[in-house]
């Protein structure tokens, strides 16, 4: 395990009122003390490249009553922006607005031309809007535009050299866009679309004219919140605001009543929520709509001022996800199978992955596991009719997308098409081209990292005196949230004697433990961990609040566990 270091000159610049413990932390994330205010009034204005031809477009499509068709991505992040995008244009005076999501399994991804010619055939936009999607949408946009369809596109994905040629593209990773921030999830760009359209229409006195209440788009915070975690973004400021902000909001029921119900079926309290559970309970059951069947009940769910509706789509979602969970049983033991029986030598760099039988729906889950399991990038692939459709799942020191693009241009027709960030990427190739897009794709990586195998260190936040270890620093860093992905929650580190343990659950530990130094005994709980044979153990975990009947307490959530 290693330790973060602290950057002493901003452990010193700290005001007194930070307690010492959360200093440490902070310093050793190389934040800055103006950094950790997550007021609204700290959000980045949306000065995006292309924003004045949107807002122009929007501006007319709402004073001519035009037909507005929003087009999302089959995720919870493109679920949660397709709501985003539908609320707040009602709110503005739309009268003509719907959505429409391409199946997986029918359409491919994005704006293809199969999801526009059935927006023409069933909805007959005048203006299409892509949320979470649209960067590498050339076919789909031009024979939009070819058919007198007004497009913008909102997407946060990485853009190719060449752009479709759409009438504005909102994208804070365009070359030369001056937002601040990359790290927005596709829900974060169309929240600022909307924030920014209701300044633009207030600054023309268009509510005032239209005698409409200007809209009070904190509304959508709820749902932008869960889009942004469960899209696994870069936690930086701008993204801790949002989801600090939605989640306050959530605790205090002034949200969705479909993320309410979703909580509900879940098991979860909306007044103890945090960021993390919106990521392990809500995202996992709207996601399973769009793995295995259609986002749009998801959608439904989230739109809907109904409780009772939303109650009856989350039954729906939750049928949805235990099957997920079957499947991806299923596919894990299989996947699990065919890398226990590689050759020793093989799989340190990389693994690819398919069986004909996978569904792939599911296979961008199993590359997740896998990639935690072996640290290296994971492809896994499933077979979509005379294809291969795979995800990738990538480690830090490795950008996928990038990767990618490498392979493109050294293997030309290898990949038929591809797409992502820096950590997840969805691709598709030929049946016949598996083996060799496998070489390619592990000789890639290996020449990336120079041939040296990527470690598997837990990064950790040194070890803890006993007087540390108590339900006030669990407070504090709960309240010192949302954590996440650049903005990691604290782990820390500790010889500590095993005083009992029972399996729970059929698959998870229970124990007690005591730190050597200490007479303290803490109660703790280690996930999908067997019982160990030894007394004395090291244990790299969390500090966690423990609610149950009404009773408060200190749980240490167990990351590793190792005897000594």
């Amino acid at each position: 395990m290693l330790s973060r270091k602290i950057d002493q000159t901003l452990f010193d610049s700290y005001s007194d009122d930070i307690p010492v413990f959360l200093k440490k932390i902070y310093a050793a994330r190389r934040v800055s003390e103006s950094q950790l205010s997550l007021s609204l009034s700290k959000l980045l204005t949306p000065n995006f490249d292309q924003l004045d031809k949107a807002l122009d477009l929007l501006e007319q499509a709402l004073v001519d009553q035009k037909n507005i068709l929003i087009v999302g991505d089959f995720d919870c992040d493109g679920a949660t922006a397709s709501v985003v995008a539908v609320k707040s244009l009602r709110m503005m005076g739309a009268k003509y607005v719907d959505f429409l999501v391409p199946n997986r399994f029918e359409h491919g991804y994005g704006l293809s031309p199969e999801i526009v010619e059935l927006a023409i055939k069933d909805k007959q936009p005048d203006l299409i809007i892509t949320v979470d999607n649209g960067i590498a949408s050339f076919d789909g946009t031009k024979l939009a535009k070819s058919s007198g369809i007004d497009v913008i596109v909102t997407d946060h994905h990485l853009p190719g050299e060449s752009l479709p040629e759409a009438d504005a593209i909102i994208n804070p990773n365009l070359k030369g866009c001056e937002f601040l921030s990359k790290n927005l999830a596709g829900v974060g760009v169309c929240f600022y679309l909307f924030s920014a359209l209701k300044t633009h229409l207030t600054h023309n006195k268009y509510f005032s004219k239209l005698s409409i209440a200007p809209p009070d788009l904190r509304n959508v915070l709820d749902l932008v919140a869960l889009g942004t975690v469960a899209d696994v973004v870069k936690l930086d400021q701008n993204n801790r605001i949002l989801i600090d902000q939605g989640v306050k909001r959530i605790q205090q029921k002034i949200c969705a009543p479909g993320i309410l119900a979703l909580l509900e079926i879940s098991n979860r309290q909306a007044q103890n929520l945090q960021a993390s559970d919106l990521g392990f309970s809500v995202a996992p059951r709207l996601n399973a709509a769009g793995r295995l069947s259609d986002i749009s009940r998801g959608i439904r769910c989230l739109l809907t001022d109904d409780i009772n509706d939303a109650r009856r789509y989350a039954k729906e979602l939750e049928e949805f996800n235990q099957k997920r969970k079957q499947e991806q049983t299923r596919i894990q033991d299989e996947a699990q199978a065919i890398v226990d029986a590689q050759e020793v030598s093989e799989g340190k760099f990389s693994l690819s992955l398919f069986d004909p039988s996978w569904h792939e729906g599911i296979v961008g889950i199993v590359a997740g596991k896998l990639k935690e399991d072996y640290h290296c990038p994971v492809a896994v692939f499933a077979k979509s009719g005379d294809f291969l459709k795979g995800s990738i799942r990538s480690i830090p020191s490795v950008h996928i997308k990038d990767l990618l693009d490498l392979i493109d241009r050294q293997n030309p027709n290898l990949i038929l098409k591809f797409g992502g960030h820096a950590m997840a990427a969805g691709l598709s190739i030929k049946i016949e081209d598996f083996w060799s897009f496998k070489r390619a794709f592990d000789d890639a990586i290996k020449a990336h990292l120079g041939n040296e195998i990527p470690k598997m260190e837990l990064l950790t936040d040194g070890s803890l005196e006993a007087f540390d270890i108590s339900l006030d620093n669990a407070q504090l860093l709960k309240d010192a949230g949302p954590w996440g992905q650049g903005f990691e929650e604290p782990i820390f580190y500790g010889e500590f004697e095993l005083v009992d343990q029972k399996v729970v659950g059929e698959k998870h530990l229970k124990c007690r433990l005591k730190l050597e130094s200490d007479t303290q005994v803490h109660n703790a709980i280690a996930f999908f961990q067997t019982p160990l044979d030894s007394q004395q153990v090291e244990v790299a975990y969390k500090l966690s609040i423990n609610i149950w009947r009404g009773n408060i307490s200190l749980q240490l959530v167990v990351e590793q566990i190792n005897s000594l």
